[in-house]
């Protein structure tokens, strides 16, 4: 049986590397993104690629009006999604206090609010038929305490964690997929320069992947990709958080020196 995987932010980084290896898998897609003429293009590749049907859907996340449009389409029960990956986010190049509020507050209803809300409306179908997945895309962020990004990536975590729990025996799983530092748009679109990064922190997009679905299957419920993140993680969990957040500014400062100050 063919099953149907939604993927929001699919047209780059690892959003298109989703989009790729699960029709390669043999799943149908519906991808979503803000820009329609490269998800038309990504749709026509995929589709010539691996043979399988790939709709479209242009919305913007951070309204009512994009959430609704990809609410509608989870919600049509005459063509069920199984796999649900919550995948489009963005930051900012400025710390909190140095940033626009209305910047701050787009992040949180992209990276939190349409994660809710998507969620929300997939989730119910799933348990009714008895199999589904969602797949949430966070951060080793969450972990880390920086100011809104890592904060609302940490709500992802923690909501999916939640939601795994309440969904134990329904046949639907939940994933919190944490990926480090990988080599995307995602930082030259907030113009942050991390071109003096060491290359031991990079992660390649199709690798986060890789390890997102075995970890899926194996019915995890939170996914680090990389030896290094694994490692960082757990130093995490084992550090005060006092000192945590002493580690966090300091490294923030580093990092502010080594790109000449352009991450803001």
């Amino acid at each position: 049986m063919t099953t149907t995987a939604l993927v929001t932010g699919a047209t780059s980084g690892i959003g298109l590397a989703f989009a790729r290896r699960l029709a390669a898998d043999g799943h149908d897609l519906v991808l979503v993104a803000r820009d329609s003429e490269r998800l038309e293009s990504t749709a026509k590749q995929l589709h010539t690629s691996y043979g399988v049907q790939v709709d479209v859907l242009a919305a913007d996340l951070a309204d009512d009006a994009g959430c609704r449009t990809v609410e509608e389409r989870l919600a049509d029960r005459e063509k069920p999604i199984d796999l649900l990956v919550n995948n489009a986010g963005f930051t900012t190049r400025h710390t909190f206090l140095q940033g626009d509020v209305e910047n701050e507050e787009q992040m949180l209803w992209v990276n939190v609010r349409a994660v809710m809300r998507l969620t929300r409306v997939a989730v119910p179908g799933m348990v009714a038929r008895g199999h589904g997945a969602v797949l949430n895309v966070s951060s080793v962020a969450s972990f880390i305490p920086q100011s809104t990004y890592s904060a609302s990536k940490a709500w992802v975590t923690a909501f999916s964690l939640g939601l795994a729990g309440d969904l134990v025996g329904t046949g639907v799983r939940v994933l919190a997929l944490c990926p480090g530092y990988t080599h995307t748009e995602f930082h030259d679109r907030a113009q942050i320069d991390m071109s003096a990064m060491p290359t031991w922190m990079w992660l390649d997009a199709d690798q986060v992947v890789d390890a997102a679905l075995i970890d899926l299957r194996r019915d995890a419920m939170v996914s680090v990709p990389g030896g290094q993140y694994k490692v960082l993680v757990a130093l995490t969990r084992l550090a005060p958080r006092k000192l945590l957040a002493k580690g966090t500014r300091s490294f923030i400062r580093i990092r502010r020196v080594l790109t000449k100050g352009t991450t803001g």
